[in-house]
């Protein structure tokens, strides 16, 4: 029997964000295709040939490949065994397309830190609860997207900005349990995505989406001591639901809501 190929797409409501598609392919081969969107690709296992407008590339563990909207393009294994991938196809003004030209001649980059944070971009797009999370990684991604495919600096320190650190804060605390996205806090605060979160992290060592789940958790853990079900506790926090609520709460404290309720 053939191998079979094994997908799993969706689209994450997070702006910016087209699909993501995680898949292992034994065999296939893509012919000669074009997207409407921007393809950030990872390659996890094996390696991928591909030929870019008659250039031939190679997409591998150690890099980071960018293939821009119309471009014609195809895609094969290089190794018997397929290769796995994870891609996120971003909306067209997710990048600058007068970038295009820069991605056709140069695709692909060894970028460690940029790998991580899409490591981390993936796994918060895999979780519906982690949409400002997501947000908050997709601005740095494109951000150094940006910087390689302009070949500037690809390392900047964090941004500081006082106010505007401050302000971000007092948004989140006031929506602790709503929440907020970061367009419309970019937006309030008439200031970039990326600058918001480069200036929040300078001024308090800490992201803001790590900022608001703390919050959250602080709220959560004086319900749960106080005898509320952690069902409830995950809604009236701000939490997806009771699994949100469990995984963020065992990767802060270690223990799930009710280990902790039950020690109290």
């Amino acid at each position: 029997m053939r191998p079979q190929p094994t997908i799993r797409a969706w689209r994450p409501e997070v702006a910016g964000v087209a699909e993501v598609l995680h898949a292992h392919f034994p065999e296939h081969a893509y012919p000669s295709h074009t997207h409407d969107t921007w393809t950030l690709l990872v390659v996890d296992t094996g390696t991928v040939r591909f030929g870019l407008d008659r250039h031939e590339h190679g997409a591998v563990r150690s890099l980071v490949t960018l293939l821009p909207p119309h471009v014609p393009h195809d895609g094969r294994s290089v190794e018997a065994a397929g290769f796995r991938k994870r891609v996120v196809y971003l909306e067209q003004g997710a990048v600058d397309v007068g970038l295009a030209g820069a991605a056709v001649d140069h695709p692909g980059w060894a970028d460690g830190p940029l790998r991580a944070e899409l490591d981390r971009l993936h796994d918060a797009l895999a979780h519906p609860g982690d949409a400002f999370e997501a947000e908050n990684r997709l601005a740095l991604v494109r951000d150094r997207l940006r910087r390689h495919l302009a070949r500037a600096e690809v390392a900047p320190t964090d941004s500081p900005d006082s106010p505007v650190a401050r302000r971000l804060r007092e948004l989140l605390d006031a929506r602790v349990v709503d929440g907020i996205t970061l367009g419309e806090a970019a937006t309030a605060l008439e200031v970039t995505p990326t600058h918001l979160v480069r200036a929040f992290g300078a001024e308090y060592g800490i992201a803001p989406h790590r900022y608001l789940t703390g919050r959250r958790l602080d709220r959560a853990r004086r319900l749960l001591l106080a005898g509320t079900n952690a069902a409830d506790v995950a809604v009236m926090v701000g939490f997806h639901d009771q699994a949100h609520l469990t995984r963020h709460f065992k990767r802060m404290l270690g223990v799930t809501p009710g280990a902790y309720a039950a020690a109290a």
